[in-house]
């Protein structure tokens, strides 16, 4: 995968207003009152999401022609949902059934959909594509990476703070319709918003392999 060193890259102009007006309306059936949705098969939004697509041809990319989206969820913060997020990595992944085999680890069910920590090599080739479709300006909570921290594998709890300490944090700030693109286990992280307003976000991880031993991507 060819991402700048620091393991991120801001799209900008991502997708044409047509594009995010046609969005807007795959992601309009959403509960409204969530600040974060996970989404399951929709034929408009896999149009979107396909590799030839509008938003799969940013991952495409990067992963190539077998990209295909294998997690998607909506965000939202607002003045009513000014929630933040500590910084992390994202370690899981969303599979059809649970199929128990060396390497898969810490097995979860989240709004009905299994979950499992697979090993940290196949997240290394994982991409996830953040696209905005309000302007998140720095008053209004935008995601915060540690630049260079995708390279360091599974990094333990405790050690995160000091980790960010060495490495750094960026802001991801971004225009409507500008996309980040950021090497999945990078630490990351969100503030509450300081001038709270709707900050709508469609985060998409892609990968471009299939799953060992009949475990199947959602």
């Amino acid at each position: 995968m060819q991402l700048a060193r620091d393991g991120a890259e801001h799209i900008r102009a991502a997708l044409t207003e047509p594009e995010l007006t046609t969005l807007e309306s795959a992601l309009s059936e959403l509960p409204p009152n969530r600040p974060g949705t996970r989404i399951a098969d929709d034929p408009v939004l896999s149009a979107l999401l396909a590799p030839e697509g509008p938003i799969g041809r940013h991952a495409a990319r990067h992963l190539g022609p077998a990209a295909r989206p294998v997690r998607t969820l909506r965000f939202n913060k607002t003045a009513d949902r000014n929630w933040s997020l500590p910084w992390h990595q994202d370690r899981t992944i969303a599979v059809r059934a649970r199929i128990d085999m060396p390497g898969f680890a810490n097995w979860t069910v989240k709004s009905g959909i299994r979950h499992v920590e697979p090993p940290i090599a196949l997240l290394e080739r994982m991409l996830t594509l953040r696209l905005h479709l309000d302007d998140t300006g720095a008053d209004n909570a935008p995601l915060l990476i540690s630049p260079g921290t995708h390279r360091l594998g599974r990094i333990p709890e405790p050690q995160i703070a000091s980790v960010v300490a060495r490495h750094g944090a960026h802001s991801c700030l971004a225009a409507r319709g500008d996309a980040w693109a950021y090497a999945t286990p990078i630490l990351h992280a969100s503030e509450t918003a300081c001038a709270p307003k709707s900050r709508r976000v469609l985060h998409i991880d892609y990968a471009a392999e299939a799953l060992p031993n009949g475990l199947e991507w959602l």
